[in-house]
């Protein structure tokens, strides 16, 4: 197993993938990675729909909006993940928001996402996080029930092409103490 910043540190959004399947035992271990993500009051408001079929993900591909760099990952991958928050559940309390910001399901969703790209690259998979799609289309497609929201999808397979880190801010350039 990589060191973590190692895998932080090489981790890529990977559009192109090798002809070759994902198996169920790799499959599981990124699932695994989701399982273990941290959310609010432990309300683990996720839920994923694991996409194989070629009909159902070429109905994806088509929600895309026109010019997404993403497209053709989304039929070229192996498994396509679709990451659903359930609404309502994370940031509040007996039925009520709790924060300024109201329903917490798209940070919790934001860190099951971060451990499935994490979890992937550990394992020598790639994935890339799409977000810019009919999300309302998407939901109908996937048969996802109301109370929940499809979130994002991630395409999963092993990586043809890696492309080379980009540019990152200094820490000093994003870091302040005390105040902004």
């Amino acid at each position: 197993m990589a060191e973590l910043m190692d895998v932080i540190r090489s981790r890529r959004s990977i559009r192109n993938f090798e002809d070759k399947d994902v198996p169920d035992e790799l499959l599981q271990k990124v699932l695994d990675a989701v399982k273990w993500s941290q959310s609010w009051a432990n309300t683990q408001c996720w839920e994923a729909i694991v996409v194989r079929h070629p009909e159902t993900k070429a109905k994806l591909q088509e929600t895309l909006a026109k010019g997404n760099p993403a497209t053709k990952s989304i039929t070229a991958a192996p498994v396509v993940v679709a990451l659903c928050g359930k609404l309502q559940s994370a940031g509040y309390y007996k039925g009520e928001k709790t924060t300024k910001f109201g329903d917490w399901f798209l940070f919790d969703l934001g860190i099951a996402t971060q451990n499935f790209c994490l979890a992937a690259t550990d394992l020598g998979l790639g994935t890339v996080v799409v977000g810019l799609f009919d999300h309302d289309k998407a939901k109908e497609i996937l048969g996802v029930p109301e109370g929940y929201e499809l979130v994002v999808l991630l395409p999963l397979g092993y990586p043809s092409k890696v492309p080379s880190a980009p540019k990152r801010r200094e820490i000093e350039e994003f870091t302040h103490y005390e105040r902004f």
